[in-house]
């Protein structure tokens, strides 16, 4: 603020020692401190009650209030956003769920009404003791 150096500051104590003297020296400098501790608690005092005039908390209070706020908004566009494409996504599998041709009769059905050759083929493999054989090698094997 003022742009005081410590060479400013050497200089200024010199020229004290030499006006004041030695003996008094110390007292002033304690008087000296004493009066810049006052200053400085008055100039606090008074800023504070600026402050408090003027609002600086509420206006702050607001600020942050306000920046909450606009988090939030994002946060719940991001929010929808998230849930329509995953609506989007939903719609899209029940359509390709619909859109595929069903099967009349599933393939458990088949089984129990009378393909022969399935059941052959599983009564067969369960017979062969290598698992690594086809139903068609166990089957050969069991007529040949």
């Amino acid at each position: 603020m003022f742009d005081i150096g410590f060479p400013e500051l050497v200089l200024v104590a010199i020229v004290g020692l030499l006006v004041i003297g030695p003996e008094r020296l110390p007292e002033a400098l304690r008087t000296l401190g004493l009066w810049l501790g006052r200053m400085r608690r008055s100039f606090t005092a008074v800023k504070n009650e600026i402050e408090k005039e003027i609002g600086m908390d509420e206006v702050r209070r607001q600020l942050h209030n306000e920046a909450i706020m606009e988090e939030m908004k994002r946060i719940e566009s991001e929010v929808k956003a998230t849930a329509s494409d995953v609506h989007k996504t939903m719609n899209d599998t029940a359509n390709s769920i619909e859109s595929q041709p069903v099967d009349p009769e599933p393939a458990a059905l088949r089984d129990r009404s009378g393909h022969e050759d399935a059941a052959a083929a599983r009564s067969a493999g369960s017979q062969s003791e290598d698992p690594a054989e086809t139903p068609a090698e166990a089957s050969r094997a069991n007529n040949g």
